[in-house]
């Protein structure tokens, strides 16, 4: 089976030049983040003794919107690591540029936007994101969105933007949600499938979930996510540094899927992997 991570995040110790944004460092204890650095090196090595055979990078939110080590990552391993890049949301002219350098970029398979912190909670209701979709939708670059409470506006956004497609991030759910709290999440992102061009992270689970590993008590989730998004729209992911803390392996995040959950071949083999290299024209080899 090709297992592709759809989000993991590798970073640098913060040094007086590679400063982070203010309050970084709380908000990764919030979110149950590893502190110390992840390097590249060390992912590729949990990746290959789990059997992944390509991870996506989403850079970090507490290094701004750089993506230098993101990159760094890829020039090494262009086979192993592709970039959902950072652009800076609330800068049209800046961000637009960045852009279409992305589009040229081999590397870079899409973009990564969030609208959960405080500072860009209403960037998508209040016209400071507007200019991101079309130029987005012109450029053919997939764009993931972590936008919990905005499922509406996700919904017309696909409906007016046809070509853009729009990747959400674990399944939708509110952060800090757990165990049947995250019905409700679920429940919001799966009624958006009748939109094509809507995908979803089935990812970071064990951080959803109280019960023991393998969180039996929240499949019922991810089953109902597969059937109605189809198993061609649904990704395996893991946000591998929040779900260290659980005591977890990087093994163990893939088993879940493949041993516990009660997902037929098929469904394993575009949840897995194929899927999300589709979406992204990223070519399994071979």
């Amino acid at each position: 089976m090709f297992v592709v991570d759809s989000q993991v995040h590798i970073w640098k110790e913060e040094t007086p030049d590679r400063p982070w944004v203010p309050g970084a460092r709380e908000r990764i204890r919030l979110n149950g983040h590893r502190e110390d650095p992840f390097s590249y090196e060390e992912c590729l090595e949990l990746m290959d003794e789990a059997g992944v055979n390509r991870a996506l990078i989403l850079p970090p939110s507490w290094e701004g919107d750089r993506i230098d080590y993101a990159l760094e990552a890829c020039e090494a391993h262009p086979d192993r690591f592709g970039i959902m890049a950072r652009i800076p949301q609330n800068k049209p002219a800046e961000g637009t540029a960045m852009l279409r350098d992305f589009a040229q970029n081999p590397h870079i398979k899409g973009t990564r936007l969030t609208f959960h912190r405080p500072q860009d909670r209403n960037w998508m209701i209040d016209g400071t994101n507007d200019w991101y979709w079309p130029i987005a939708e012109e450029l053919r670059i997939p764009t993931m969105v972590h936008a919990p409470v905005w499922k509406a506006e996700l919904g017309a956004i696909a409906a007016k933007h046809p070509e853009l497609k729009i990747i959400i991030d674990h399944m939708g759910i509110m952060a800090r949600c757990v165990d049947d709290a995250i019905g409700y999440w679920v429940a919001e992102t799966a009624d958006l499938h009748g939109h094509p061009n809507i995908y979803v992270k089935v990812s970071a689970l064990p951080g959803y979930s109280t019960a023991p590993f393998p969180n039996l008590n929240i499949e019922k989730y991810v089953r109902e996510m597969v059937d109605k998004m189809g198993p061609r729209r649904c990704f395996f992911g893991t946000d591998l540094t929040r779900l260290m803390g659980h005591g977890l392996t990087y093994t163990d995040t893939i088993e879940q899927f493949t041993k516990h959950f009660d997902l037929t071949a098929d469904e394993l083999d575009w949840i897995m992997g194929r899927g999300i290299c589709e979406v992204l024209d990223w070519p399994i080899e071979g």
